[in-house]
């Protein structure tokens, strides 16, 4: 019997996907083995929570550590490690241990998500994937366990342990302390480790991939994706942790009053951190401006695409830097590496670039007219909302239910993409009938 039906789009699939786990997400989360003895959630506060969450953004309207029980940590949890890997490749790896087969079709929906270049591999890839993921937050989740426990016991210790440990890696950022890791500063284990947690996170599982098949076979599979996508984050971790410790060094309500040691790592941690992860080991609401500006562009980069981060990516920016230095240089075409990329290429890192900056610049007019807090924390919250970085300068639970439901959807399209959503909300690309007569346009 034939189908008359047209199968759905891949993005609309995983929009419809991310969509229902979220409507899970908010039933569990409000049910009362999810709260504290006395604790309550709205509908709204429940959302918003979930919504970041699944999205690894990390953004809360309300306390954590105070509002959630144990059981409602570990719902948090799976909702945040569900959105780190993503919905339908999470979806496939239950049926995978099910014993089902994978079909075409959700072969092509996986590679939608996980951004990969074919789809006859992506079953070895999301099974490697897996494993990776258990070993690296495992190995996070042993040492921050060991640190934990002296401070607290044991059991709470596994627990803290592997909670931050997975928080890290999918870049979410949430945190059982009320003020997320700033009692740990001056740790260099806890603070170096959830920063190779969020590195490794950001880089996104096709990069780490190569890297474990160069250490099995010695030989390098790097692809021209993993080759500036590495080159562009080494520059953004490095710059940054240089630039904020310039901007921050003589600030007396952050760097200034703390050891030369802890003034290092702290630089390093909130260059990691920025970019995407949301955890944060001095108080944002004192950064100067200086600092807020440089943070924003940070985060507006985010990770690497097929990561657990968000952002327009860092290869996203690198082809638009190769671009304008072969303008500079006046090449004919874009040039990386040695290699010659396709102007689709450009034409889709210049599209998501504009669609970005356009929607980024809408929320932040409609916040403004809307909340009565400072240009400067508008903007660092939106950004934050759409990079899924979830740094925040203190402003989210105050914000209006209006303000709170456009940053909700601020954080699934970041988390999408906004070109995802676009093809989801668009038409199928049309071969052009007609060529219209070329003309050239005055430029600058």
């Amino acid at each position: 019997m034939k189908r008359d039906k047209k199968q759905m789009s891949p993005s609309r699939k995983l929009i419809l996907g991310f969509l229902l786990v979220i409507i899970v997400g908010v039933f569990l989360l409000m049910l009362p083995f999810s709260l504290k003895e006395g604790k309550s959630l709205s509908p709204l506060e429940a959302l918003f929570t979930v919504v970041s969450a699944v999205c690894v953004t990390g953004l809360s309207v309300v306390d954590v550590a105070e509002v959630f029980s144990p059981v409602g940590d570990a719902i948090l949890i799976a909702f945040i490690q569900i959105g780190g890997l993503g919905v339908m490749t999470f979806s496939s790896i239950v049926f995978l241990l099910a014993g089902q087969k994978m079909t075409l079709y959700t072969r092509i929906l996986l590679k939608e998500e996980r951004n990969a270049n074919s789809v006859g591999e992506i079953l070895n890839f999301v099974r490697l994937m897996l494993l990776t993921v258990f070993i690296i937050e495992s190995i996070g989740a042993v040492i921050l366990m060991h640190e934990f426990r002296k401070i607290m016991p044991y059991e709470q210790a596994v627990y803290y342990g592997i909670f931050h440990s997975i928080s890290a890696f999918c870049n979410a950022g949430f945190s059982l302390f009320s003020n997320n890791l700033e009692n740990f500063r001056g740790n260099p284990v806890i603070s170096l480790t959830i920063s190779y947690l969020i590195i490794l996170g950001g880089m996104g599982f096709a990069i780490i991939n190569s890297f474990i098949m160069m250490i099995r076979k010695g030989v390098s599979r790097f692809t021209l994706t993993s080759k500036l996508a590495i080159q562009i984050s080494m520059i953004l971790t490095f710059g940054g942790a240089i630039l904020f410790f310039l901007l921050e060094f003589s600030n007396s309500a952050t760097l200034f009053p703390l050891p030369w040691s802890e003034k290092i790592i702290a630089s390093i941690f909130q260059s990691v951190t920025l970019r995407t992860a949301g955890f944060n080991t001095i108080p944002l609401a004192n950064l100067r401006s200086a600092t807020v500006f440089m943070a924003c562009i940070w985060m507006l980069i985010g990770a690497s695409p097929g990561s657990t981060g968000g952002g327009i990516k860092t290869t996203t920016l690198g082809v638009i830097l190769f671009y304008v230095i072969g303008i500079i240089r006046g090449k004919e075409h874009v040039e990386i590496f040695n290699r010659r990329l396709d102007w689709d290429v450009m034409n889709k890192a210049l599209a998501l670039l504009v669609v970005s900056l356009s929607y980024i610049a809408l929320v932040i007019l409609l916040l403004l007219v809307i909340e009565p807090f400072s240009m400067e924390k508008i903007v660092f919250e939106v950004v934050s909302a759409f990079g899924t970085v979830g740094l925040t300068m203190g402003i989210t639970p105050y914000l209006t239910v209006t303000s709170k439901l456009i940053i909700i959807v601020t954080m699934f399209i970041g988390r999408l993409g906004p070109m995802t959503i676009a093809l989801a909300l668009g038409e199928k690309k049309k071969k052009a009938r007609v060529q219209y007569p070329k003309e050239d346009i005055l430029i600058g």
